[in-house]
C-alpha cells in the first residue's frame, strides 16, 4: 500500500487537493479580518479588492509552492504553509499598522486601485520572503 503513496500522480494529486482546500480556509480567514466582503465586493467590479485578493492567492500559492519544493512530506509541507499564511497575515496587519493616515482596509473596500495594488505587491513580496525561509 506505501507503493500507492508514493506514486508521483498520487503525490500530485494529494498536495493540490491540500493547497486548494488550505488556500480556500486562509480565504476565508482574510474575509474575517477584512471590512469589506471580498467576493461580493469583486462580484461588484470592485478592482481593488479584486487586486488585493489576488496578491493573497498569489501569496499563499508561492508559500506552499516553497513548502512542497523543501520538504518531503504532506504534512509538514502543510505545516510550513499555515505558519507562512500566519506570517503573511501578520504582515497585511503591519501594513495596516504602518500607514496610520490610510485606512488601508476601508481604502481597499471603496474601491481605491492604488492601495489595492500596494496591498497586492505587500502580499506578492512578502510570500516570496517567506517562501525563501521555508527550511
Amino acid at each position: 500500500m506505501s507503493g500507492f503513496w508514493e506514486n508521483i500522480v498520487v503525490e500530485t494529486a494529494a498536495r493540490y487537493s491540500v493547497v486548494i482546500l488550505c488556500t480556500l480556509v486562509f480565504l476565508a480567514i482574510f474575509e474575517i479580518v477584512t471590512s469589506y466582503k471580498n467576493w461580493e465586493e469583486i462580484k461588484k467590479g470592485n478592482f481593488a479588492v479584486a487586486m488585493a485578493t489576488g496578491g493573497k492567492i498569489f501569496g499563499i500559492a508561492t508559500i506552499f509552492r516553497y513548502s512542497i519544493q523543501h520538504n518531503d512530506t504532506l504534512l509538514i509541507s502543510i505545516g510550513w504553509g499555515m505558519l507562512g499564511f500566519f506570517l503573511l497575515l501578520v504582515g497585511y496587519f503591519i501594513f495596516e499598522f504602518l500607514t496610520p493616515m490610510l485606512k488601508v482596509d476601508e481604502e481597499i473596500g471603496n474601491g481605491n486601485k492604488a492601495v489595492g495594488f500596494i496591498s497586492m505587491m505587500i502580499s506578492i513580496g512578502l510570500a516570496y520572503v517567506i517562501g525563501a525561509s521555508i527550511g
